[in-house]
């Protein structure tokens, strides 16, 4: 591995271990790590520890699945393939499922004008804005719809869908997200067409000079318009001009990695996502 890309999925183990803390306290378990919420909101996940010295083993990822089962939490874990090689097989050993999801970071060079993507304009969510609550739940609302229906192919799902799964939607996740928009630690952005409304949506999380892209939709009934990277330009373009210096995805599958191509994203290894396999799909 050449000097410069360690340096790079350093700094985002880094990252991924400052996420949670904010909001999680941390139970470990040999050399992996659980970070357990504590109140209402999206529950976390368990990982490697940054300061681990051995690769976690089948013992250790068996005892942190039943403390989730104890805790009521999904059976969850992310690790960075490139990072910790020896925890794939071990996940699959322990009969979990384990999404290899191409892990992009942005060169700036190659980073496009949104309006050259999509002819639907990107707003930035704006916490001062009188409707700022209701956009952060059309925001949401957009992604679950669009998640539910994974991929990039055109479907039927569209504007009723999301507004129908506003009513759904986990009271306490919008209320943090509003609160991370506030303090500068997030930025969600909407896709809206005139009549429409909003067709897609992303946000972005950030730690200090890093942050990752995440949660980029579009309903189906919206697709092959260009809108996921006019979303996805539109957050890199803003935390570029905050000052962030290494900006980075994860794509859920080679076809969507594509996308992210065009946007200037590059490939420099591998996010997995493992949880047993009756939950991935």
């Amino acid at each position: 591995m050449d000097v410069v890309r360690a340096d790079v999925l350093d700094r985002l183990e880094r990252f991924y271990d400052a996420v949670p803390r904010d909001a999680a306290r941390a139970e470990e378990y040999g050399p992996l790590v659980l970070f357990v919420r504590d109140g209402d909101g999206w529950p976390f996940y368990a990982r490697p520890r940054r300061d681990a010295t051995e690769p976690p083993s089948l013992a250790d990822v068996t005892a942190v699945r039943a403390r989730q089962r104890e805790l009521g939490l999904p059976e969850a874990f992310e690790w960075v393939h490139e990072v910790t090689p020896d925890l794939l097989a071990v996940a699959r050993s322990a009969g979990l499922s384990v999404l290899e999801a191409p892990l992009m970071v942005l060169d700036p060079a190659n980073l496009p004008d949104p309006a050259t993507l999509s002819d639907v304009p990107v707003r930035v969510l704006d916490p001062a804005a009188p409707g700022f609550p209701a956009d952060v739940a059309v925001r949401r609302a957009v992604a679950a719809v669009g998640f539910a229906n994974g991929g990039t192919t055109r479907g039927d799902a569209g504007p009723a869908d999301r507004d129908a799964a506003i009513a759904r939607l986990d009271v306490a996740a919008l209320e943090e997200e509003a609160v991370r928009i506030g303090d500068g630690r997030r930025i969600s952005v909407l896709a809206e067409a005139p009549e429409q409304g909003a067709l897609a949506s992303g946000m972005a999380m950030r730690v200090d000079d890093v942050a990752e892209i995440a949660g980029v939709a579009t309903l189906p009934a919206a697709r092959r318009r260009g809108l996921g990277a006019a979303v996805t330009a539109t957050l890199a373009h803003r935390l570029r001009a905050a000052g962030t210096d290494l900006v980075f995805l994860s794509a859920g599958s080679e076809e969507i990695a594509r996308v992210y191509l065009r946007v200037g994203f590059r490939r420099v290894g591998t996010a997995c996502i493992a949880e047993p396999a009756a939950v991935l799909v």
